[in-house]
């Protein structure tokens, strides 16, 4: 007998005022059990495939959604975003755009990153097609799927995150577990070691003094390596009921950061049913911001001077004491169905969000208010 169950709920929800219907950003995803144990992983990659294929395809194709923001890490004029369709590249602070796709397949970016080192180096990880390269800040991209062909077509890019100390040391957050590259991309090898009940990984984190330490948000909770991800052990205390602590349907975890005040100790981790913080480097977990208006958060992030904020479908909300308290900041958003944020590394007080509905924005001023950044696109002169 088959039985199969939801590991995390896909929901259905207004994307604007009008009332029409847009599926959210996170995957729904379903696991076959079989009692062969053969067939287990193959099922679970049959139907996780099948059900990425749908969400991705009812997120629609409105260039609207910004999926992904990537500021660069010096120059704060420069930005890179994705979305349902393209990548874009703007050179004035999001006055003017350009479309950078070239030599990328039609797949869907979900996830870049700048290399801090060398910043006309970018990654783009894909739906469906791995990792792409590019070597002339967005110009041409090339393939880098050395090591990830075996799980190419079923497999989502999540996230890609670089060591601190390394640029060419990355790793890759994927539905199909993590991968590591020690060649800027060039190659990749699989990185579970200790996770036996899941292969789905969202989020990655890296200790920026100690980037042996990593953390991983997965569809079954937490889990911490404090090896470069060669193992990995479960740090679900608190975060996870305990007669769920050893069940691979524990809790989807979407995002996870590290406190840069306080990075060998503070940990966020955003999930389905609300937020989390640990103090002891995942040793334990407890839940803040129960009176946020939606638990289901989409994204956390945390400036230099920790000042920490979330977004989901309820608009922006930061907190300049560690958790404790939570003010709305959405003065000029003209939608709250929040689907990405950034920080820009040059100056913390420029944070960029992206909606599900009425694209990107920018607040000048911590997000005490947001300005529109519409899309209009310049000749690209290659």
């Amino acid at each position: 007998m088959i039985l199969m169950r939801p590991r995390a709920a896909q929901l259905l929800r207004p994307s604007n005022s009008s009332g029409s219907l847009r599926l959210s950003s996170r995957l729904l995803v379903l696991e076959f059990y079989i009692p062969m144990a053969y067939f287990r992983e193959a099922w679970q990659i049959i139907v996780m495939a099948a059900i990425t294929a749908i969400v991705l395809a009812a997120c629609g194709s409105r260039d609207d959604a910004i999926v992904v923001i990537a500021p660069h890490p010096t120059k704060p004029n420069i930005l890179y975003i994705a979305t349902n369709e393209y990548i874009y590249k703007s050179r004035d602070e999001g006055r003017t755009w350009e479309k950078m796709s070239g030599g990328m397949s039609h797949s869907r970016v979900i996830a870049m990153a700048i290399d801090p080192s060398y910043p006309a180096t970018v990654y783009a990880g894909t739906k469906g097609d791995a990792v792409y390269k590019s070597y002339d800040g967005g110009g041409r991209w090339v393939e880098q799927k050395t090591g990830l062909d075996d799980v190419t077509i079923t497999s989502v890019v999540n996230q890609l995150v670089f060591d601190p100390t390394n640029a060419n040391h990355l790793f890759a957050a994927t539905t199909m577990g993590v991968f590591e590259s020690l060649d800027g991309g060039d190659t990749w090898k699989k990185r579970m070691d200790g996770m036996k009940e899941i292969i789905m990984v969202v989020t990655l984190a890296v200790e920026p003094g100690r980037p042996n330490m990593m953390y991983a948000g997965t569809s079954g909770g937490v889990y911490k390596s404090v090896n470069s991800a060669r193992h990995w052990e479960k740090a679900n205390n608190g975060l996870i009921s305990p007669d769920l602590l050893t069940s691979s349907r524990a809790l989807m975890v979407n995002s996870l950061v590290i406190d840069p005040v306080k990075p060998a100790e503070t940990i966020y981790a955003a999930t389905l049913k609300g937020l989390y913080k640990s103090t002891d480097a995942a040793g334990s977990w407890k839940r803040i911001g129960e009176n946020l208006p939606d638990q289901m958060i989409n994204v956390i992030a945390v400036d230099p001077a920790g000042a920490l904020y979330v977004a989901g479908r309820q608009g922006v909300y930061k907190s300049t004491d560690q958790g404790t308290t939570w003010k709305p900041s959405n003065e000029g958003l003209q939608s709250l169905n929040i689907r990405s944020l950034a920080i820009s590394p040059a100056d913390s007080s420029t944070i960029y969000v992206g909606t599900n509905g009425t694209g990107l924005y920018r607040s000048h001023d911590g997000g005490g208010h947001w300005e529109p950044l519409p899309l209009s696109i310049t000749l690209d002169p290659r």
